[in-house]
């Protein structure tokens, strides 16, 4: 298999992240947190490691401020719901995923808030133009996709989340497709929620999911159950990481995680970025040249784009597409709406979807060969 699916979840996954979870599920299988035996303790320990070791990579102040969740949608709801009453308003991207889209259109139908789109422009400033003209007296929170997960363009978040600050505003970055490949320092950008995917470009288990928050805000919870802390109190405890991580963690997946981090850490997160995207360069250059190929990104530079590329072959159903490479070539892309309508309806493929093209470190030179003669083979003998 040729496997360029990536910006849905990394595959394969290093033989640590996998010696780890295999590990895990022999010798911490106690649920931690929940007993005083030493199984339990052990297991705790092992999640506590894991914590320290993602507060660093992340450069947050406190272990005690990740919060595990079972995917970046997890993290991402646990913000939108637990910051937001009754009369807020939110400003998001056009680019924004329906993890964004769908949590806040609930909260808009229930009469709770109301949001507002904010156009991702090509010119850094005049999106933050956009943020700016969005801003209302009851904007509450800025939610904004570090990279989009179709086109791959990098929004500038750091000034945005500087804009937010300006007008006393909370700014939530989505990082489910960057996290791993852009650099992400909390502390030094200033973010107040961070939220992640573990099984993407952090090379960890699906079922795994990270929300960082960087200072003392109060959120309230989504759902609530045991912790294992505060037993005797009928409500959740006040403090990180309890108050977010109600009933038993997937404590295989943290460690496999945690050993996906250590992945990156020996790679270099700029090395990963910059072979990624020299890969996705290879089949911009040979696609430009077919004229029945339509891309839709301009060529892929450092710090502009993300690892991800879409494109249409014109006439063709970009399903239909993606079936013809995986049956003949055993290749795996992603074709449709990614999840993000207000992405494509953004670049005006709503109606027929794209093709989506998303290296991994594991990419070879012979599968980036392979993907571009297979579409080019294609536009010539099946189309």
């Amino acid at each position: 298999m040729i496997y360029l699916d990536n910006g849905a979840t990394t595959y394969p996954k290093p033989k640590t992240v996998v010696d780890s979870v295999d590990n895990a599920l022999r010798i911490y299988s106690a649920n931690p947190g929940r007993g005083g035996h030493r199984p339990s303790v052990k297991a705790a320990e092992a999640v506590f490691r894991a914590r320290e070791n993602i507060a660093d990579f992340f450069d947050i102040n406190g272990a005690e401020n990740v919060i595990f969740t079972n995917n970046c949608t997890s993290a991402l709801n646990k913000v939108i719901k637990g910051v937001l009453s009754k009369g807020d308003h939110v400003v998001i991207s056009s680019l924004e995923h329906n993890s964004v889209l769908r949590p806040l259109e609930k909260l808009k139908q229930n009469g709770i808030i109301t949001y507002t789109v904010a156009d991702v422009k090509e010119s850094s400033d005049e999106t933050v133009d956009s943020f700016r003209n969005a801003v209302n007296e009851n904007t509450r929170l800025f939610v904004c996709t570090h990279a989009s997960n179709v086109f791959g363009k990098i929004l500038p978040v750091e000034k945005l989340c500087a804009l937010a600050h300006n007008y006393g505003i909370l700014f939530c970055l989505d990082a489910a497709q960057s996290a791993g490949v852009l650099d992400i320092d909390i502390l030094r950008d200033g973010y107040d929620f961070v939220c992640c995917a573990g099984h993407k470009g952090l090379y960890g288990p699906m079922g795994t999911g990270l929300l960082m928050i960087n200072r003392d805000i109060r959120l309230d919870t989504v759902f609530e159950g045991g912790t294992g802390s505060d037993s005797a109190d009928p409500l959740m405890p006040e403090y990180t990481p309890d108050r977010f991580e109600s009933g038993t963690l997937n404590v295989p997946g943290i460690i496999g995680l945690s050993a996906g981090i250590n992945f990156i850490r020996r790679r270099g997160v700029r090395r990963i970025y910059e072979a990624e995207l020299e890969k996705l360069r290879r089949v911009y250059k040979e696609l430009e040249k077919n004229n029945k190929v339509k891309l839709f990104t301009p060529y892929p530079e450092y710090g502009e784009y993300a690892p991800v590329l879409s494109f249409q072959i014109e006439g063709a159903d970009s399903e239909t597409v993606a079936a013809f490479l995986d049956k003949n070539y055993g290749i795996a892309v992603r074709a449709g709406l990614h999840c993000a309508p207000l992405a494509h309806k953004s670049y005006n493929t709503f109606e027929h979807g794209t093709v989506r093209v998303s290296p991994s470190v594991f990419t070879t030179e012979k599968d980036i060969r392979t993907l571009i003669y297979g579409v080019n083979y294609f536009v010539q003998n099946i189309h």
